[in-house]
């Protein structure tokens, strides 16, 4: 048969017949040990690899020019994962270790949160525990060498730096630092080890018997954290929590269940997962959670997603807690993520997630992908963001919970208090010394310059947060940075937000002075949201809307 033919015709005719058995054989063993993949289904899907791998090898022979199989391959898996839904997607090789780090709670590397200050790479702060500390390397420290290699005014970049202090556990790295006050630069030997990624930003008491804690993430190592900040929270007498999960996008969904455990009695349903090819599987509280009783308020946004809803809904749907806040972000599919030969993966939809009483938690998205991640600007535009009266919700999407109180489906959580998002106080000038770096780099030069003097007169976070006061000569001093990087001053719109500017201004110094609960803490007298639950635990909001402090 193959004589007739020319030799790059008998290869694709003989590579015809091999993909056939390897599909043959591969797809035989996937219906071993599946019990969804019906004999039409093996068939169809042996047919259609077959035509896949068919196309290559025509394109491989005939075409003109010459190509990028493994690129044309990639971007023909993406497109194909686009048709799909908007959160089934490919991972190459390169990218999969470092999208998973953020949920994995660590990397390896030497410990310091860095910033890029006229062309010199500055130490903004070390990792408590981590490499740096250890070594005695501080804040404001700036990196000239690295491994004997100059770094410093040569336009380097983050993640130029990030690829020469990272590195395995165990290895070592030289780095040149010059220190104020330190006439000859300072070598530090630092041995690389596993640095944490923190989920937990906050923990504080926000009111005599109110505890704060603000998660960022549900990573691996965030229920450690989250236990960790109660107890501290219970030692200083919290009876009543605010938990902040505003802009959390989500993470690992066991996370989400141990989290919404904490605050339910036995035996209550979290969530359940149903898809076509995954039969319904539900996950249920068990019989300890170390915040069962105590008035709860749950803080939501638009940005909230995933892990943050499943926790939010659960709460909700027991009438344990108070959700207030906007409607979340309606991201209720589940993905497992999936191996690929090359190494890359590839995470693949696989069900829904429902609340307890029924509620998709996933937005509709037939629209497509583009439409559906514009959503957010949709809804800003609809005044969604800014009233409760623009959300409409057809009767079809009422659900009620065992108190007899109504929540909505649809997509999202919605709250049960709204706060609008407040867009009077916005201004390009204040944007501007934002994105250009000038508010960042003006607060960290100023606490680098005066460091030892700002310790000394505040001891202590209480202090400081009674004594500072970011005053007017403070900010025409910001203003002219501003003018030097090229953004003009404009009085009227610098008293339009003075307050907003003095708050976040002492909200960065105390991070540089502390850590990221004093940030908060000072910052939060912004924050609209939780400003309203602090006032909701001085109400009967929660005897009027049928939540009770537990069941």
């Amino acid at each position: 048969m193959l004589k007739d033919v020319g030799d790059s015709e008998k290869k694709y005719l003989i590579y015809i017949k091999f993909i056939s058995m390897r599909h043959y054989f591969l797809l035989f063993a996937i219906v071993l040990f599946s019990n969804n993949i019906k004999a039409q289904d093996f068939k169809n899907i042996n047919a259609q690899a077959d035509k896949f791998g068919s196309l290559l090898q025509l394109i491989n022979f005939y075409y003109v020019d010459t190509i990028n199989t493994p690129k044309i391959t990639e971007e023909a898996i993406v497109a194909m994962l686009e048709k799909l839904d908007p959160h089934s997607i490919y991972i190459s090789k390169k990218d999969l270790k470092a999208m998973n780090e953020p949920l994995e709670g660590n990397f390896e590397g030497i410990g310091v949160q860095f910033n890029i200050l006229y062309d010199t790479i500055t130490v903004v702060a070390t990792i408590p525990g981590g490499p740096s500390e250890k070594v005695g390397i501080q804040a404001g420290d700036k990196i000239v060498k690295i491994d004997t290699i100059n770094v410093a005014g040569i336009k380097i970049k983050n993640e130029d730096v990030i690829k020469k202090l990272r590195g395995a556990k165990g290895t070592k790295v030289i780095v040149s630092m010059q220190r104020k006050g330190v006439t000859e630069l300072l070598d530090f030997t630092i041995t690389r080890d596993k640095i944490p990624l923190y989920s937990v930003d906050a923990v504080y008491m926000a009111a005599p018997t109110v505890g704060y804690i603000k998660v960022n993430r549900f990573a691996q190592t965030t229920m450690d954290e989250f236990r960790a900040g109660l107890k501290k929270l219970k030692s200083a007498g919290m009876k009543d929590l605010i938990l902040d999960l505003q802009d959390n996008g989500g993470g690992y969904l066991n996370m989400a269940f141990e989290m919404a455990d904490e605050f339910l009695t036995e035996n209550k349903m979290i969530v359940y997962t149903e898809g076509i090819k995954s039969p319904k599987k539900s996950y249920s509280s068990t019989k300890k959670g170390e915040f069962e009783k105590g008035r709860l308020i749950v803080l939501v946004d638009e940005g909230s997603a995933s892990a943050s809803e499943i926790v939010s809904g659960a709460v909700q749907d027991w009438d344990r807690g108070l959700i207030i806040g906007r409607r979340t972000f309606g991201k209720g599919l589940v993905q497992n993520q999936y191996p690929l030969p090359d190494g890359s993966a590839v995470r693949l939809t696989i069900a829904r997630y429902y609340t307890p009483v029924g509620r998709s938690i996933q937005r509709p998205y037939g629209d497509g992908t583009e439409s559906y991640y514009k959503d957010l600007y949709s809804r800003f535009k609809h005044g969604e963001l800014n009233n409760r009266d623009s959300i409409k919700f057809p009767d079809s999407l009422k659900y009620v919970t065992p108190n007899q109180r109504i929540v909505y489906g649809g997509g999202g959580i919605m709250p049960d208090i709204f706060v609008g998002l407040d867009t009077t106080k916005n201004s390009a000038y204040f944007g501007s010394l934002i994105r250009k770096g000038v508010l960042n780099q003006f607060c960290f030069n100023y606490v680098d310059a005066n460091r030892n003097d700002l310790k000394k007169k505040y001891p202590d976070f209480a202090s400081y947060k009674k004594g500072f006061i970011v005053d007017d000569a403070f900010l025409n001093n910001l203003a002219a940075v501003g003018e030097k990087e090229g953004i003009k001053k404009d009085e009227a719109e610098m008293n339009k937000i003075k307050r907003e500017l003095q708050i976040q201004i002492k909200a960065i110094i105390a991070r540089d002075l502390w850590k990221s609960d004093e940030f908060y803490e000072v910052f939060n007298e912004l924050n609209e949201v939780y400003l309203k639950a602090l006032e909701t635990f001085k109400t009967d909001s929660f005897k009027k809307m049928g939540i009770v402090e537990s069941k």
